[in-house]
Formats: C-alpha cells, structure tokens, sequence
C-alpha cells in the first residue's frame, strides 16, 4: 500500500467520532453465510426485537465476490430478542419460506391488514430476479406466524424489488417505498406506493428524484409530522463512487425535495444501503456500512430533521467489505441496537451481529 494511501487512512481515522459500544454475536452456523439483513426488515415491541436475514451457503471465492454459493437457496431466518438486543435466539418458520423453497402460492390479499394491531409486522420481499416481482407476508403476532405471501403490483413498471420499509397512517392506511427497475430494466430508482385499505390495493404516490445514471435503492423512511416524511437512499454512481441521498416531502409524499448529502461516502463495492430511525429524543440516527478501507458499521445524528449533520461515528471495524445491511432500532433505555452482517475474518463463515450503542444526549 503507498504511502499516501496509508495517509489518508489515517486521516479518515481521525475525523471519526468513538462510540461506547457492546458487541453481540447473533447468528453463525458452519457452513453458512449469514447476511443482509436490509432486504428483511427489523421490528420492535419495547425490548422485544425481531429482525430478518438470509442464512446463505458459505463457499469461497475471490476476495472481490461474495462468499456464497448463489446455487444453493438463501433460506429466511429470523432472529429474536426479549431484552433489547443483549440476547439472540433463531427462528425459522415455514410460513415465510418462499414457494420456491417450499413454501405455499402466492394469492392475493382478500382480508384487510390492521397495521395498528397491536403485534402487527409487515414484510415486502423480492423475488431471485432482478425484476421482482415482490411479495407482502404479515403477522399478527409479532413474527411467530405470518400470512402470505400475497402479490404486490408492479404498477407498471419493469420490476419491483421491495425490501421492508413502510409507514403506518392508520388502521388501513400506510405508506410503502420501494425500488423500481429503470425503464432499461436494471436497478433501480425509488417510489412511494399508498394503501388505504389494508393493503387489498396500491396505488403509486410519487417518485423520489430523477432516474439516476447508476442506481438510487434501498430506502429507508421516517415520518417527522403530519406532513413531513424524509427517507434516505443507497446511491451508485460507479463501482467506487457511492454515497447516501436523503429526500424530504413537506406535503406527506406527494413531492420530495433532495437535501444535503448526510454520507457523501460509503466506500466501494458498490456502496452500502442505510438504515434510518427517529430517536426518542427527535434526532435522526443514520447506520450504514463503509465498504472501504478501514472498513466499518458508522453511524451519523441529525438534530434538525436532516438538514445536517454530526461528524461520523464508528461503530465497529470489519476484516472484509462484505458488511452491514445494517437495520437500526432503538430500545426502551434510550441506547440504539444496530443489526448487520460482517466477516470475523477473510476465511471463515459469514455472520450476523449487533451493536448497542449510546447515542448521548441531545
């Protein structure tokens, strides 16, 4: 490595903001590559923690691949904790298996979700394809049994490649948003979908931003106020060119404003999605993954909506880029409990662990 590299390693170092953090092991399993919990979805009940992830088969490869074996299945798994993150067990019910892998037909949703219900949870997952199509599992019971899969439109559009990230209006009525294929078909550009009728139909809302040259993915949204919802975007110019747009719309989805960049970098390999919550406190928390060197799961605070932002916070160094997909939450005593995946080291299984962290004070 040059000197100059070495450098401006050093420099980055530097700039990052320390944080007092307990690491947790959630899930490893010899042979198996655990990842991306992103495209799952997290969801909490005060201290009680569900998040889903893939368990993938491990196998070898170059250094600038993916260490899986992608023709073997990416089996769903849950992991749950009852005490805020401090302990994990796994799950996997056979209700959100894919009819690929065994699991039942797709149908469509007859029956009217509550997204106010007490132990609801909501799913929206892509198919294999790059095009989609993308499927809703729901649960009444927060994540033992789920209902589904259902189908989810396509609202005219090449693909759509849903990962979990919706907002609950009411008992019928939520907003979804969602990666759309371009119109050449390939990855990706972001839209906002509304029901309000318990998901028996969508209509679209709007798109957040132009087309992009590269892709805008993987949206991550929160609701400020009656009418202000900002949601933050995966952004690939290239394949060393990455960073993290943040929109805001003042007229509850209708139109969408691009503000500041809050990660003008997420490193290379094509970036690294975000995860976006609202503290207790009104501060937006944004974890994401920097996928070069020194790789790491960081974090960034917002005091004013997302207008800007505190220096960046290093949760927790990494031995490879294959990491993050981070999916945040933040429990009952205030501290924050971010879910990712990661390598403990080049040669060995692929895992999922947390970080809890204290965010501070306002």
């Amino acid at each position: 490595m040059s000197l100059s590299r070495v450098l401006a390693i050093l420099v980055i170092g530097m700039l990052l903001q320390a944080a007092e953090v307990k690491n947790v092991l959630v899930y490893k399993e010899a042979g198996r590559y655990g990842g991306w919990p992103a495209n799952h979805g997290i969801w909490s009940w005060g201290n009680e923690i569900l998040v889903g992830f893939s368990a993938a088969y491990f196998l070898r490869k170059a250094p600038d691949g993916h260490q899986y074996d992608n023709h073997k299945p990416e089996e769903p798994r849950l992991a749950r904790s009852l005490d805020g993150g401090e302990t994990w067990t796994i799950e996997s019910p056979r209700s959100l298996l894919p009819a690929e892998q065994g699991g039942i037909a797709v149908t469509d949703l007859t029956e009217p979700m509550d997204f106010t219900a007490p132990g609801f949870a909501m799913t929206i997952r892509f198919t294999d394809s790059n095009k989609g199509p993308s499927r809703i599992w729901y649960s009444k019971d927060r994540g033992k049994l789920w209902l589904g899969p259902y189908r989810f439109p396509l609202f005219d559009q090449p693909g759509i490649l849903g990962r979990t990230d919706y907002i609950v209006n009411g008992k019928r009525d939520a907003f979804a948003f969602l990666t759309a294929s371009k119109r050449n078909a390939k990855e990706g550009r972001v839209m906002c979908a509304r029901t309000k009728d318990g998901g028996l139909t969508w209509q679209f809302v709007s798109w957040l931003g132009e087309e992009p040259k590269g892709f805008s993915i993987m949206p991550s949204s929160v609701r400020l106020d009656a009418h202000t919802i900002v949601s933050a975007t995966r952004v690939k110019q290239d394949a060393q060119t990455n960073w993290i747009d943040l929109y805001r719309s003042t007229d509850n989805g209708s139109t969408w404003k691009l503000l500041p960049r809050p990660v003008p970098s997420t490193g290379g390999f094509s970036g690294n999605p975000p995860s976006m919550i609202r503290l207790q406190d009104g501060r937006l928390c944004l974890t994401y993954g920097y996928r070069s060197l020194p790789y790491a799961v960081r974090a960034r605070l917002s005091s004013d909506g997302g207008d800007t932002w505190g220096p960046e916070i290093e949760l927790r160094k990494t031995a490879t880029w294959e990491l993050a997909y981070v999916r945040t939450v933040q429990r009952t005593d205030g501290k924050v409990v971010s879910v990712y995946y990661m390598a403990q080291d080049d040669a060995s299984e692929r895992v999922i662990s947390a970080t809890i962290w204290d965010p501070g004070e306002k």
